[in-house]
């Protein structure tokens, strides 16, 4: 496991409330839910971004997210990952919300977005494609 000091996400790992643990994630309640049953996943490794993970990091983390979901009771929820501090990411470790949308508290609990799209033409999305492809060869 690597490890930075100052992470609180690496503090974290030694004493929180767990939900569930591998050898490679810990799953546990959020401090600061935006709605009941809202939960973490992490990797144990420290990674700053999602790109900065290990793949061989990360296979718990999918199948974590699942039962973590099923566990809320809520039939409807959201999961969020963030990286970097315009994408609204606060700390910087990977980690992923799993964020319950009860359906009788309407917009009052849970995550709540607007989709702002971007109206981009045919051929701008077919160059951004193009750009992509290339980068995957």
């Amino acid at each position: 496991m690597s490890s930075l000091a100052s992470c609180i996400f690496c503090k974290i790992i030694k004493d929180r409330m767990k939900l569930i643990e591998t050898d490679t994630i810990l799953a546990f309640m959020d401090i600061g839910p935006i709605a009941r049953g809202h939960c973490l996943v992490i990797p144990k490794y420290h990674a700053a971004k999602l790109t900065d993970l290990p793949d061989d990091q990360m296979a718990d983390i999918l199948p974590a997210l699942k039962k973590l979901a099923k566990a809320t009771g809520a039939e409807n929820y959201n999961i969020l990952q963030n990286n970097g501090r315009p994408a609204h990411q606060e700390v910087d470790h990977v980690h992923f919300h799993v964020i319950p949308k009860p359906a009788d508290r309407g917009d009052q609990e849970g995550l709540v977005i607007g989709w702002p799209t971007q109206g981009l033409s045919r051929d701008e999305i077919q160059k951004k494609f193009e750009e992509m492809k290339a980068q995957l060869q």
